[in-house]
This record gives structure tokens, C-alpha cells and sequence, in this order.
């Protein structure tokens, strides 16, 4: 089997940057210690982990012991969530928590849990047609009892963008803590968590050209919240377990190369986000831009296709050379509408047939061109064998 050789999936996943791995190898086999151990090997390793803990602290313009590393940005969700509804639950008897039908699953899900397991109410904010959550139904459906806000920054699926600067205004007038997931947006978008007006904040390494296996939580200071795991406390207590000091490591290197970068390699993105945006509906009879066409992440392109199969389509383009997703990576291979196109309004026959194609730094104006030249051909060939 041919194996894909453009790989248009940056969303889903990103190589490690070199400079990340260069970072990163000798806390493998040369300064191996344990950060929490006394003698000078886990001093070292100590060391190395606080001052990743400063670089990303500077990047996010917060204070360093506002950083909680993580295993990955799920785990930053979830300890987001979690930590602090069963704090409010027991410190103020709040029980009601609101996200959007579009978050990451890692969101979802929690919330369905907290709801299930823990006696928490749990309700949706409305978002349009384009994945904007409305000002409005935030202002009319926050409470008094309310524990937590959560709400995506940019959509992994349709890259749409909010403006969770002025929903965090509102939260704040109403003294409830605003989680943001923003581990699609953190490659592209600028993450200074008081420009955001955000409480909390979900991070992962390898959406920007780090390491899998490492995330981070930015939580504010005078956040109340419960561990996630308990043990010899590190992480302020909130995380225990040995710190990973490569993947940390890697983590800072990483994401203090992408804040440098960021004006530049936007620039690049658009113009092939754009050329797909524009191209794409012309080319492709039935077809759909899903997500906002303008607040929408740099490298970001999302379509439907009313009569095609996403997995089919997936499986397709991958034997004709190229990396894509349905969708979010973590719903690829199921063969149900996605939650978030179904949240917009979308209806199934056009929701199943969704494509998500996202560029990187290795992305080539001549890769893009060779897509567009394949895909038309590709969808009509799927829609006879399916007719």
C-alpha cells in the first residue's frame, strides 16, 4: 500500500522540531536525575523543569506557579473540569457547569461524567451555524451555581475561533471561572492569558511541533481545585507523579519556537489555507466550507460533501498520497455524523461527508496544488460506487 507522502493533517498531530529533539536528548541518558530528589543529578532536573516552567509562564504572561504540566491537553481538560466543579461542589455547593456541543471530547465527555458520576447539571451554550458561541445565551444561562464555564478558543474540526476574550467578561462579572481549551489554537494564536480573560487554559505539546505525552494547565492564582491524582505532590499538589524532564523540556523549547515564528509561518498558512477555501467549492459540486470564513485558524480548512462517505474518502485520498482527517482526528473511523457539524446545524447526509485538510510548516504551494488536482476526481468516483 502506497503510503501517504503529502501530509496535510497538522491538526491532528506535528513532527517534533529539531531544535525540540536536540533539546530534549540529553535529559534522556545524560542528566537522568529525579527532580525531586535532593543530591545534584535531581537538582539538575529540577532545574530544567522550572525553567521550562518560566518559558512557558513568559509566553502565556503569567506567573510560573500558574504552570501545571500534564500528560497532554486531554488531561489538561480533564483536570480543568474536574478540579474545579468537585471544588466549588464542596466549597459553594455549585453544581451547574456550562460548555458548548463543540468542544473536544475531552471536554465533553468530562462534563458527561462529572454529570453522571457526581450529580452535576450540566448545559449546552448555543452556537450558530458557523461554531460561535453566543454572548447572549452565556449572559442568559450563567448562575449563581454556576462552578465552571468551558469553552473552546479554536475548533479542531472547522478551526472557527471565538472571542473568549469578551465571553470571559462576562464570567468574570459573574465570578465564574472561564476554562478555555486552546490546544488547537496554541500553534497559531497569541495565548497571553490576561488578553484572554481566561481563568484556565488547556495546552499540548505536540499541536506545535513538540513532544506526545506532555501538556500543560494554566491555572490562574485564587482558582480553587481539586487534584486529579494524588501521590508526592508535585505539580503544587495537583498532579503527583514523576515529572517527564525530556518532554517538559521539549514542551518550552517547543512552544517558545512557535511563539517566534508565529507571524511568519501565518502568513504562509493563509495564503494555502485560502487557496483550498476558495478552490475547493468551485471544483467540487454538493460541497461546503464548514466553520467561519474568517475567524478561523491560519492553517485551517473544512468541508462537507453531501453524497460522500468521510471515511471513505479518508481511506482514498490516503492511497493516492495524501494525510487527512474527517473531522477530529479522535472521531476518525466512526462511521456516526460528527457532533460538531450536527451542532451547526448541518444535517447527516451532508455531516458525514466531511473533510478536514490542515497545513504545517513543511506545506508546499505545489502540495496543495496536486491535492486540488486529485480530490475532484476522488469525490465522483466515491458518489458512483455509492449511487
Amino acid at each position: 500500500m502506497q503510503k501517504p507522502s503529502t501530509y496535510l493533517d497538522y491538526a491532528a498531530s506535528t513532527p517534533v522540531e529539531p531544535r525540540v529533539l536536540d533539546a530534549m536528548l540529553p535529559y534522556f541518558s545524560e542528566q537522568y536525575g529525579n527532580p525531586s530528589a535532593v543530591h545534584i543529578w535531581g537538582q539538575k532536573a529540577e532545574n530544567a523543569v522550572e525553567r521550562s516552567r518560566e518559558k512557558i509562564a513568559t509566553i502565556l504572561d503569567c506567573k510560573p506557579n500558574e504552570i501545571v504540566f500534564t500528560s497532554c491537553g486531554s488531561e489538561s481538560d480533564n483536570l480543568a473540569l474536574r478540579g474545579v466543579a468537585l471544588e466549588a461542589r464542596e466549597t459553594k455547593n455549585a453544581r451547574h457547569i456550562l460548555i458548548t456541543p463543540v468542544e473536544h471530547h475531552a471536554v465533553l465527555n468530562t462534563a458527561k461524567d462529572l454529570e453522571h458520576l457526581h450529580g452535576f447539571e450540566v448545559e449546552f451554550l448555543e452556537v450558530d451555524s458557523l461554531g460561535l458561541v453566543s454572548p447572549e445565551d452565556l449572559t442568559s444561562k450563567i448562575r449563581s451555581d454556576t462552578a465552571l464555564v468551558s469553552i473552546i478558543f479554536a475548533n479542531n474540526e472547522i478551526g472557527t475561533i471565538n472571542d473568549v476574550h469578551a465571553l470571559g467578561d462576562i464570567c468574570q462579572s459573574k465570578n465564574v471561572p472561564l476554562h478555555t481549551d486552546a490546544v488547537q489554537a496554541a500553534s497559531q494564536l497569541s495565548m497571553k492569558v490576561n488578553e484572554l480573560n481566561v481563568q484556565l487554559l488547556s495546552l499540548g505539546a505536540h499541536k506545535f511541533y513538540g513532544p506526545k505525552g506532555i501538556g500543560a494547565l494554566y491555572v490562574r492564582s485564587g482558582i480553587n481545585i481539586s487534584p486529579s491524582q494524588t501521590g508526592g505532590g508535585q505539580e503544587f499538589g495537583l498532579r503527583a507523579g514523576t515529572s517527564n524532564v525530556p518532554l517538559i523540556v521539549g514542551m518550552a523549547e517547543a512552544f517558545e519556537i512557535t511563539n517566534a515564528t508565529r507571524t511568519d509561518h501565518n502568513e504562509k498558512y493563509r495564503k494555502l489555507r485560502d487557496r483550498l477555501l476558495s478552490s475547493i467549492p468551485n471544483l467540487v459540486p454538493d460541497s461546503r466550507i464548514t466553520g467561519h470564513p474568517i475567524h478561523r485558524l491560519p492553517n485551517h480548512a473544512s468541508f462537507v460533501f453531501r453524497g460522500v462517505d468521510g471515511n471513505q474518502l479518508l481511506a482514498a485520498l490516503d492511497a493516492a498520497g495524501f494525510g487527512c482527517s474527517s473531522g477530529s482526528a479522535c472521531k476518525t473511523g466512526d462511521p456516526t455524523p460528527s457532533d460538531v457539524l450536527l451542532a451547526i446545524g448541518l444535517p447527516a447526509q451532508w455531516a458525514l461527508g466531511s473533510l478536514r485538510v490542515t497545513v504545517g510548516r513543511s506545506t508546499q504551494d505545489e502540495d496543495i496544488e496536486h491535492f486540488l488536482g486529485v480530490l475532484p476526481a476522488i469525490i465522483e468516483q466515491l458518489r458512483k460506487v455509492n449511487s
